[in-house]
This record gives structure tokens, sequence and C-alpha cells, in this order.
């Protein structure tokens, strides 16, 4: 195996074109980079069907869902699909222990019983533009950072006033190749996205902690919601007056199913990766970033699930809160498993050996190219004292106790009240009790209590004392190492502790009162600390920002005949390859595909993550799989090759007519390291079968009204259990909506 990753790396380190399957590409560039290739493997769509300014494509059917996901149009009624992971804050906002839809899933039976959800967005894009041209004009190669950083700023803002200017549209202008080129993305953001349907967490999460990232999976992870406009077709805030978002473009449902071999693509946003870290980046992850992280995370959950486990009503509270943590809990594991079994630190060494000598055989390149490296290295070595106090940070400080953040947000009263604006107070205030209210819905003090105590004892133990701010000090001395005890204090006091003393601040407000808060106090003392490490660091992320900057134009001018793609950064990009299994080991072999046999394996009644639904259960034994299941079988999931990371969750999965086939919402374990070195033989994308989400919306729901919206496509069907009229035929290319 380690012969077979060893020959793929010489065959990138000589310029050989990518694999199909490696690569997050913009389909504005399709045509150009990728369209021949994406043909030969199956692909029937032309580039203007795929991505188009001025008539309908697939990219009007892909929105940023939410704050950090993807989902899709399925209907000419608004009908959105996601992942179950990525709707869960919605579920759990709409749960409580008398509708708790975390454990009995929500199903719709109508306009009206949809569910509304505070702060819920889904953008669609507009378009995309090259802007680099613009924005770099005039920027000079001795230009120091900070006065670059200042240049593209205002740049990129003038452009973006000048994309939404008489428009109700969004825009921003993003940097790629690490500041070598820029894009304008304009987008249109809609604010009422209501709850339709969602499967009971034992589908939707079936597996929880324990499956995730792992293969063989058996997950039904999907939810459904619908956009809503003003009567006029533009966003609106929720509205009763609102109707549902007829979309430009919205994507057919597959009934064909998927085999070895065929082609498939997804569109969607994915979060951010690193494909171009050298491998001085890869020795701080691997000896202080990725350690820290999951030491901090792994404690932080298991203060979560004690309280969780004991309390129904904790369980509801913190569920989403949970899953955030121990999702990339997980996932610096596997990455820090798979940084080290798959050696990326030499096959990155092994890159820049060749850079170095590429760029040493020329006076000219040396010239232009020669610091590179060395910034990188010593941006790198300047950040590494302080690094473990960074995230420390990061961790447990912005992302420890709740009521430190909770506590920030009062900062703009405070101000408001020291100016004497009468009109900037009352603003506040408007602002805060909406912001408390949302706040204590989802929040348990005695919880919040235990992570913060946990967290200064570790912050104290682990941290170099020079680091840490002298209040840290002052208080393990004064509290001789009780950190419970400080806690215990701090709670007792704050007037951020619950939302009764909350209520009574806002309706008598103090700037003194505000700012002397112990729990404010506290944390302003870390942040003064964070600033102050930032500076100690030095000019450690402008090293690194100029030296990256150089070493990727360098790579791009080394190897002219390749195929660049730009690292993820939450924009829509697209990403090809076919349905396949793999081998993960020597003498380990996992097929494509799982079925709901598996479930029925996994069945652990003593083990909330593999609890089975009664009614799934029955339907299995039945084998009343209705139109949606393989003969005697019905899939569940299955695998293909694609390039994908966070931010990809809830992409669909397209076959090469433009179809639904299927639902992207994880990686497998044994590619973890994939955000930073992208392993073909290995690399996998986990999906669930658009067949399954049927079946379980059909069979086990009997929602008949979301699969009366639906344009089923494919074979004759069998056993139809919605109208007949709901399937047509094929056609050699989708059209367009």
């Amino acid at each position: 195996m380690r012969k077979l990753f060893l020959a793929l790396s010489f065959a990138v380190l000589l310029g050989g074109s990518l694999r199909a399957d490696e690569g997050m590409w913009l389909p504005m560039l399709v045509e150009r980079l990728n369209y021949t290739d994406m043909q030969k493997m199956g692909l029937q769509l032309t580039p203007e069907e795929i991505y188009s300014v001025n008539h309908s494509s697939l990219k009007d059917a892909i929105i940023i869902f939410g704050r950090g996901c993807t989902g899709e149009m399925i209907s000419g009624q608004g009908l959105v699909l996601t992942n179950h992971h990525c709707g869960y804050g919605a579920i759990q906002a709409n749960s409580s222990v008398e509708h708790d839809y975390l454990t009995d899933g929500f199903w719709a039976r109508s306009l009206q019983e949809e569910l509304k959800n505070e702060g819920l967005t889904a953008k669609f894009l507009v378009r995309m533009e090259d802007v680099s041209a613009r924005v770099l004009e005039g920027i000079r190669a001795d230009m120091s950072e900070t006065d670059r950083a200042a240049r593209i700023k205002e740049r990129s803002a003038a452009i973006e006033k000048e994309a939404t200017e008489g428009t109700h549209y969004d825009a921003v202008v993003k940097d790629f190749f690490y500041g070598n080129e820029y894009y304008l993305f304009v987008y249109e953001t809609f604010k009422d996205v209501r709850l339709v349907g969602a499967p009971p967490s034992s589908i939707g999460k079936f597996g929880y902690d324990t499956d995730n990232w792992m293969w063989p999976r058996h997950t039904g992870d999907f939810s459904l919601f619908r956009i809503y406009a003003g009567p006029d077709g533009k966003p609106a805030d929720y509205s009763t007056d609102n109707v549902p978002l007829r979309p430009k473009h919205f994507l057919p449902v597959s009934m064909d199913g998927v085999k070895k071999g065929d082609f498939a693509m997804i569109m969607g946003n994915p979060g951010s990766t690193s494909r171009y870290m050298t491998s001085y980046g890869i020795q701080q992850n691997l000896g202080s970033t990725l350690p820290t992280r999951i030491k901090i995370r792994e404690k932080k959950l298991e203060i979560l699930k004690a309280d969780m486990d004991a309390s129904a009503e904790v369980r509801i509270k913190y569920a989403s809160k949970y899953a955030g943590i121990s999702n990339y809990w997980k996932n610096f594991i596997g990455m820090s498993r798979g940084l080290k079994r798959l050696r990326v630190y030499d096959d990155k060494k092994a890159l820049e050996d060749q850079f170095s000598a590429w760029v040493n055989a020329s006076p000219d390149r040396k010239a232009k190219y020669g610091e590179a490296l060395t910034l990188i290295s010593k941006g790198y070595s300047d950040k590494e004292k302080y690094n473990e106090a960074y995230y420390y940070f990061i961790e447990a400080i912005a992302s420890g106790a709740e009521i430190m953040r909770f506590s920030k947000g009062f900062e703009g009263l405070a101000k408001a009240l020291e100016s004497g604006d009468q009109a900037k107070v009352d603003a506040e205030k408007a602002r805060l009790k909406g912001m408390s209210a949302a706040f204590f819905k989802d929040y348990h003090q005695p919880t919040d209590q235990k992570i913060m105590a946990a967290m200064l004892e570790m912050y104290h133990r682990d941290v170099e004392p020079d680091q840490q701010p002298a209040i840290l000090k002052s208080l393990h001395s004064k509290y001789k190492g009780d950190w419970a005890k400080y806690a215990a204090k701090v709670f007792s006091s704050s007037a951020f502790s619950s939302p009764a003393r909350v209520d009574a601040l806002l309706a008598k407000p103090s700037a003194k009162a505000i700012l002397k808060d112990p729990a404010l106090q506290l944390v302003n003392a870390f942040y003064e600390q964070f600033f102050e490490i930032r500076k100690l660091s030095g000019n450690s992320d402008e090293s690194q920002a100029r030296g990256y900057r150089l070493f990727v134009a360098g790579l791009r001018e080394m190897q002219p005949d390749k195929k660049f793609y730009p690292d993820a950064n939450f924009t829509m990009r697209l990403t090809y390859g076919t349905v396949q299994d793999y081998f993960p080991a020597d003498a380990v072999h996992y097929d494509y595909y799982t079925t709901l046999d598996g479930v029925m394996e996994k069945e652990d009644p003593d083990n909330y993550e593999f609890h089975v639904p009664k009614e799934l259960k029955a339907l299995w034994e039945r084998k009343d799989f209705g139109a949606y299941g393989n003969g005697d079988d019905m899939w569940v999931c299955f695998l293909t090759t694609h390039d994908i990371t966070g931010g990809n969750s809830g992409s669909p999965v397209l076959n090469g007519k433009g179809e639904l086939i299927g639902l992207a919402f994880d990686g497998n374990w044994e590619a973890m390291s994939g955000d930073i070195a992208f392993e073909p033989e290995l690399q996998r994308t986990i999906n669930v079968d658009i067949r399954y989400v049927l079946f379980i919306i059909d069979k086990f729901a009997g929602a008949q009204n979301i699969m009366s919206e639906l344009k089923l496509v494919s074979r004759p069907r069998v056993e139809p259990s919605v109208p007949q009229g709901n399937a047509e035929a094929v056609e050699p290319a989708v059209k367009m909506n």
C-alpha cells in the first residue's frame, strides 16, 4: 500500500495531471478545466446547464444552508433537502420534553404545520466573477503585508458595493491560492426557512459518535425544510403572508440507484482545506495543535455527556452543542492518525525539496521565489512557542464556559450607558432581551459551571505560566487550586448566570455593574492576554501569508501542465468521480454500499446510538420497501470518490443527467488527513442513497404531501405508494427547470 502512495505522490511531483476525482473546482471554470474529462466519465449535461448566470442551471438549485452546510432545492415549491446533522440545531430548537422531535422525528402534513426557525437562512449564488486584475492592480511585491492587506480590503469593499448597489443582494470578494487570485460572489439570502420533516435521531443519527466518520455506515442523515419568500418572490422576514419560494431550478430525483463505476458529481460549499500546507505546518499540527484541541474537547464532551445522560431536559438543550464539539473532536483524532500513517510529512518535504531545486536553478526564480519556504518556516517557528496558549484560548475560553461569551455581549450596553445616548441604550436593551431569551432556552447553569471549572484547571495546568493572565495565577493562589469553588463563586454573584438576574440588570442597567461583573472581568482578562500573545508571536502571520503566496505561485509556474484547484473557502465548488469500493488495509475490502440488514445487525437496545424504531424494523421484516428497494434489499448508503470537506454536508450527489441520486454527509476514517493531502486510493465520500430517503419519507413516515411535490424519474415503478403520475421517463439529458 505504501508503495502505491509513493508512486501517486511521485506522479504529482512530476507535474502530472490530477486524477479526475481530486479537486474542488469553481463551476464557472468547468468548461475550460474539466468538461472533456467529465464527458468521458459519463456527464450528459452542457457546461451551461451546470453553471449559468443568464439561464436556469444546476447552481440555482444549490444553497448555503444556515452558517455551514449545503442544501438543494427538490421541488418547485421551495422544498430543501439537507443533512439531518445540518438541520439538527433547528430540530433541537423546536424540541421540548413535551415535543421531542429529536427522539420522535417531525413531519409537517401541511404548510400550516411547518415550523419557524429564527435566524436560519438560505443563500443562493447569483453569480461569481474573477476580479483578480481589479483587486491586484498596483499591488507591488515590495509592499508590506499590512499595506497590501489594507489596499486589498479597500478595493474588495468597493467591488462588493458596486455589485450590490440598488439590489437586495449580498456580495463578498474572497482570495484564492493564498492571495494570488480574487473572486467576487454575489448572493441572494432568504430569511424565512421552515422545518418540514426530519426522521427520528435513531435514523437520522444512527450510529452517533461511534459510527461518525466510519464505514460501513447506516445513517439516514437527511432533513427537509422549505424556503418562503414575500408575495413578490423576494427575501422577506418571517410572516404568515409569505409564500413558498419558486426556485429557478430544482433537482429531479432518480429512482435508478447506483452501481460500481457510475459517474457522479457533487455541487456544494466546502468549508476549508489546506492542501498546500507545508511540512512545517504538518509538524506543528502533530506536535501541538491537534493534541491540544483533542484534549480540551474530550474533557468538555465528558462533562456534557454525564449531565445529558442524567436529564432528558439537559439532553435536549445540549444535543446540538454536543454534536458540534464531538464532530471535529473525532475528526482531529482521525487527522492525526492519517497524517502519521500516510507519512504526509515525507510527501510534503519531497515536494518542497523539488521546489527548492527548481528555484535555485534560475537566478530570476531565486529572486522571485527564493524566500518563500524560509518565510513559511519562520512563521511557524515564531508561532510555535505560543501555539498551545493560542489554542487553549480558542477551545477553553472563547468556546468554553458559555457565561463568559454571553457576558461579552453586554459590553455594548455598558458603552452606550457611559456615552449617555438613550437611543443607543434602548436599542442595546432590546437586542439583549432577545439574545438572553435565546441563550437561556438551551442553557443549564450547573453544566456550564462544571465546564468553567474544568477549563480553568486545564488552562492553569497546561499553559506556560508567563502566557497566562495574571488573574488566573492570583485565583489559583486565593482558592488553593479549587477551581470548582471559584466557579461556584462566579455563578453565585454574576448578573449573567440566570434569566432573572439578566432581567433585573436590564430593568436597571448600570455600566459599572456590567464591567465589574466577575464573568466579564474573567473573560476580558483572557482576551487581553490573548492579544498580548498575538503581539509576542511577532510577525508570524505576515511571514506565513507572504511565504505561502510565493510558494503557491511558484508551484503553479513549476508545474505548468497541472490543473490546480484552490483550497476550499466556503464557496460553491464542483467535484466529480465515480461510485467505488475501497481497500482500507491489507486483506480488508469494503463494498461500496450498505443495506438495511446492516442496521438490524448493529441494533443494540441497551445503547441509544444503535436503537432501531419498531416501525422501521417491521418494514424490514416484511421486506416492505415499495419502489425503493433492490429486490429484497433496501440500500442505505453508498461510497463515491469525491473530494469534499466540512461545508459539503448536505450536498447533492448527482448522476450524469443532473438527477439526484444521494446526499453527501461524511468522509471515511482512513482518510481524515484529506483536508491536507488527498489520498485517491483511500479517500471516499459517504452518501445517503436517495432511495432510502424516499423510503423513510414514504413508507416509514407516510408523508404523502411531501412525496407529491417531488419529480421522480426513471425505471417503471412497482407498488407505488405515491400517485402514479409522480413518476416519468428519463430523457437523455434532464431539462433545466
